[in-house]
């Protein structure tokens, strides 16, 4: 009996690409949702939306407003929570900091350095809240940690400032290359895509920029435990959501 002889040209079989959005969606945002960042940050959007509807009085009714209430306090602690071990992060930035400039050297060791302590800080401020550590010790650390990030974001954002600065410079000798090539019909596009995530670059630093205006404003509340004209609970509520969705955004765009 003869074996069938395989055809002399079969069809190549091609691999079925996912063509749904739905899927590339949920794939999206399951990375997301695994980095700690991520839902922190959909922890913070939550507790300042309820804080400003706290603040400004929508809802009278008592039951409801003491719910809100406990959602906002328990959402807080929980917030601490995830910022268990967070200081390493800080701790190794500096550590890999290499700069030549003096003032960069600096301005960096304030940053990571204030930022540092204040994540190290607010791990007692956690265990306080939680009943592990005397509450009467919470005072005081709430304070030395809301001294601590101000002084941490004021050295972020002069950083940032100075980087802005010089992606500016960069961005204005692409352009002249660009333009004097275009002048000698000399197509160039390579620098053109180098321009576009340049121009992207500054974008997303200059919402990092205003993020951390809003952070330090916040922290500036704090330290001064409320008082002040800049303190209204409304206003640094809605400070406190609109650093929430820069980062939100910021880490959509990463993963």
């Amino acid at each position: 009996m003869e074996s069938q002889s395989p055809s002399p040209n079969p069809k190549p079989i091609t691999p079925v690409k996912p063509t749904s959005n739905n899927r590339d969606f949920l794939t999206h945002l399951e990375i997301y949702l695994a980095k700690r960042d991520g839902v922190d940050k959909l922890l913070k959007i939550s507790r300042y939306t309820t804080k400003i509807i706290l603040a400004s009085s929508i809802f009278t009714q008592q039951p409801l407003v003491t719910r809100l209430k406990s959602f906002e306090s328990s959402v807080g602690i929980s917030r601490k929570a995830f910022r268990l071990g967070k200081f390493v992060q800080d701790v190794n930035a500096l550590r890999s900091t290499c700069l030549t400039d003096r003032l960069d050297l600096f301005l960096s060791v304030i940053a990571y350095g204030g930022e540092g302590l204040y994540y190290f800080i607010e791990q007692f401020v956690w265990l306080g809240k939680a009943g592990l550590i005397d509450k009467r010790h919470l005072p005081a650390l709430q304070k030395w940690s809301a001294w601590c990030e101000f002084v941490g974001y004021f050295g972020s954002v002069s950083l940032k400032v100075r980087e802005l600065r010089t992606l500016d410079a960069e961005e204005k000798c692409l352009v002249s290359s660009l333009d004097l090539a275009m002048l000698r019909g000399i197509a160039c596009e390579e620098e053109e895509g180098k321009l576009r995530k340049l121009r992207d670059k500054k974008v997303m630093k200059r919402l990092s920029v205003v993020q951390d205006f809003a952070d330090g404003f916040m922290s500036l509340a704090d330290s001064r435990d409320g008082r002040g004209m800049l303190s209204s609970p409304v206003l640094v509520s809605a400070a406190g959501l609109l650093s929430a969705l820069i980062s939100s955004h910021k880490n959509w765009v990463s993963c």
